[in-house]
């Protein structure tokens, strides 16, 4: 901007410059500062033009080879050239206007060659693209382009969707994926535990048979070293029939116990030590 203190003076202010004419026509550039004018001579401030860096935001809807409408956002970023401001002041009455009509034109003849994913991953190549066309062209207009950003690429809400259900769609594949493998793994640990607790409880119930057996052994050779005229067979009656009372008051002392016997009486206890009997003896048999 230019500010008159005298009829004679005119200040320019910074970061701008003024256009100085004589008589209509163009003579110089006053750069900031103070200068002086001769009105009577025909000499005049015509007009001034900001050097700042300016930014201009451009919305472009285009299609792009897989016929998806798109809009592109870029932002513009120039200045005028110092040197060249006489250019930018009479060459061109509106920049914005002609930067829009280059944007839309560069964009309209890159993108249409694109599909909507090599978009996404090419702008930085549009955005080049519409940066050496503009320089070319607004360089002659005393412009200079100092950057174009792709700011966003907003595809139609529909193909928004759809992108986002095909992406949710993939992520739960690949979940259900890990989930069956991870309920594989769990299927054959359990199994492999089964199969462990099993071996060792089949372990356990073996020792403690044997357990059992070498005790019954022993009550019985003791009984009978201690008794005289006893038979192992008479000594094996009578704790197979101490057991038996010992296992029924056991039941009758637990409230919530359900276990019966069948067939149930003394009686029977015969039949199990006979039994059990036979299986020693079987037992012993198959070690000879």
């Amino acid at each position: 901007m230019v500010s008159a203190f005298f009829v004679f003076c005119g200040c320019v202010d910074q970061a701008s410059v003024a256009v100085v004419e004589k008589w209509g026509r163009f003579v110089r550039l006053a750069e900031p500062g103070l200068h002086f004018f001769n009105p009577f001579a025909g000499e005049c401030v015509a007009g001034s033009l900001s050097t700042r860096v300016q930014s201009l935001d451009v919305r472009v809807e285009t299609k792009t080879k897989d016929n998806v409408f798109v809009q592109l956002i870029c932002t513009i970023q120039y200045r005028v050239v110092k040197e060249n401001a006489d250019d930018a002041f009479y060459e061109l009455q509106n920049p914005q206007q002609q930067i829009q009509a280059y944007v839309f034109d560069v964009a309209r003849a890159i993108v249409p060659r694109m599909n909507l994913d090599d978009l996404f991953e090419q702008k930085n190549d549009v955005a080049k693209a519409v940066l050496e066309e503009l320089e070319k062209v607004m360089a002659d207009y005393g412009y200079s382009i100092e950057h174009i950003l792709m700011v966003d690429i907003i595809p139609d809400a529909a193909v928004r969707k759809a992108m986002n259900d095909i992406n949710a769609a993939q992520r739960l594949q690949l979940a259900s994926v890990y989930k069956g493998e991870a309920e594989k793994i769990l299927m054959v640990k359990k199994a492999e535990a089964e199969a462990e607790a099993k071996y060792l409880s089949g372990v356990g119930i073996a020792k403690q048979r044997q357990a059992i057996t070498d005790g019954l052994r022993e009550n019985i050779l003791n009984f009978s070293h201690s008794v005289s005229g006893t038979s192992a067979k008479e000594v094996m009656d009578l704790i197979m029939v101490t057991q038996y009372f010992d296992t029924i008051k056991e039941l009758g002392d637990g409230s919530k116990n359900t276990t019966v016997f069948i067939p149930h009486g003394p009686g029977h206890v015969k039949d199990i030590s006979n039994q059990i009997r036979d299986g020693m003896m079987q037992a012993s048999s198959s070690n000879v």
